[in-house]
């Protein structure tokens, strides 16, 4: 073990989720922070998104409000250097393995007021591997409280059921939680202060409320699986060929496919909408959270 405990790793092995407080030094979030201050100011004067950036449905050019940048590793050093530092990886190589490969990156950017709600959901869902060691890092970039839209979990739920996430006969990215059983009392908030770290297993029920607080909520996810775990036909994973696949190497050796018994269900017939998350799960009907206002 590099950084974990053997007990946060059987926490970690029984919850699906870890939270790690004030892993981040000031200096890290003051660069952070200076590097989205970069990236929001491209929002004024946008009439749509681009590459980098996904609005919020209330975004207007005169009052611009981002709702997502994304793949920030790839056009932002700062970004890329966190994803790529023993902050990261080192928790991740305890809970999975010394042979990581990334999945993806986004920064949710929940802002004060209006930032939108992401509805129940498990990642597994979107990208089925051949073994569910997949997990995602998020960087806590403002301080969490229950008022402005934590991301939520339900524990243990990452040793049962992969949940149908489709309505109308396509995929919508998003549960129906009071059909699969589950209860919005039970689910436990990842809350902490700026600076600290969550770590949710692939598998596990999760999503987060608007935020409607004076607060803004900002994470940066980083997703990763160990190498062994090989993405199966009609995943949401994109890669062009193996060279661009090896490429994503976080750290280690490319491993051969390990083949595990765990559930899977494919994300296909694809949605007919959208592109991230928030726009594929307006598909959904029954919705869980509130959507954000004007």
């Amino acid at each position: 073990m590099e950084f974990l405990t053997h007990t946060q790793k059987k926490t970690y092995d029984r919850d699906g989720y870890l939270l790690l407080e004030r892993r981040l030094s000031a200096e890290q979030l003051a660069t952070l922070h200076d590097e989205i201050d970069r990236y929001t100011a491209k929002a004024r004067g946008l009439t749509e998104g681009t590459d980098e950036l996904d609005l919020e449905d209330s975004h207007q050019p005169e009052a611009p409000r981002v709702r997502r940048i994304k793949l920030p590793h790839t056009h932002s050093a700062v970004f890329r250097d966190m994803m790529l530092s023993d902050t990261i990886l080192a928790p991740a190589r305890d809970l999975i393995g010394p042979d990581l490969r990334l999945h993806t990156t986004k920064l949710n950017m929940k802002e004060a007021g209006y930032g939108a709600a992401v509805e129940w959901h498990q990642d597994f869902a979107f990208y089925p591997h051949t073994n569910d060691a997949v997990l995602a890092i998020g960087v806590i970039l403002d301080d969490m409280g229950p008022e402005n839209g934590p991301l939520m979990v339900f524990p243990g739920s990452h040793r049962g059921a992969i949940h149908d996430h489709h309505a109308d006969g396509y995929f919508v990215g998003a549960m129906d939680l009071a059909r699969d059983g589950y209860d919005m009392k039970d689910a436990v908030p990842l809350m902490g202060p700026a600076g600290s770290i969550s770590i949710h297993h692939g598998r596990i029920v999760h999503g987060s409320a608007l935020n409607t607080s004076s607060k803004s909520r900002r994470i940066l996810f980083y997703e990763m699986m160990a190498a062994d775990a090989w993405p199966i036909m009609g995943s949401m994973t994109k890669f062009t060929d193996l060279a661009d696949y090896d490429s994503r190497l976080l750290c280690g050796q490319p491993r051969q496919p390990r083949l595990a018994d765990v559930p899977v269900r494919v994300p296909l017939p694809a949605p007919p909408i959208g592109k991230t998350i928030y726009e594929i799960q307006k598909g959904l009907h029954a919705r869980s959270f509130e959507t954000a206002k004007g």
